[in-house]
């Protein structure tokens, strides 16, 4: 029997939804192409919300680390970090995700990934998500619903 206050019951790899999710969008495009071309301008915006994305997700890591705890969602978390970028979103990685999976979707120059998003968005939240929240509320209780209380799940 899953103990949530040990370790969160996630479901799906994060990073490996949004690969996968990627990778079919390419794969498809190849078959049945639903390109758009707006180069210039699509690949300075994609490569500044890799950017972003990955700066966010740099600050995130440091914040976890700082408080000597873990990013692996399949390991219990052994304190509850609510500072840095997590003091503005509950899952700052995942919206750095976000960031990076919209890059990539319009350096691919394809409309694939976007009707993915409702894909992704609901393994994440429920494959991934719901599990971490419910192991950190059975590990910090009052703590962290008050935490909840005040920062939102993303922006």
């Amino acid at each position: 029997m899953h103990n949530p206050e040990i370790r969160p019951r996630t479901l799906a790899p994060p990073p490996l939804v949004y690969a996968v999710a990627l990778y079919a969008a390419w794969w498809l495009n190849q078959r049945y192409a639903l390109s758009f071309d707006l180069e210039p301008v699509a690949h300075i915006i994609g490569w500044a919300l890799i950017g972003l994305g990955l700066a966010g997700f740099i600050w995130a890591l440091a914040a976890i680390w700082g408080q000597r705890t873990t990013v692996n969602p399949y390991k219990g978390a052994s304190n509850l970090v609510t500072h840095g970028p997590f003091a503005r979103s509950r899952n700052p990685i995942y919206v750095s995700d976000w960031f990076i999976y919209l890059g990539v979707t319009l350096l691919l120059g394809t409309a694939w990934p976007l009707l993915f998003v409702p894909l992704v968005w609901t393994v994440m939240r429920y494959g991934v998500i719901a599990h971490e929240e419910a192991h950190l509320l059975a590990k910090f209780g009052d703590e962290y619903r008050t935490y909840c209380s005040r920062v939102k799940r993303w922006l």
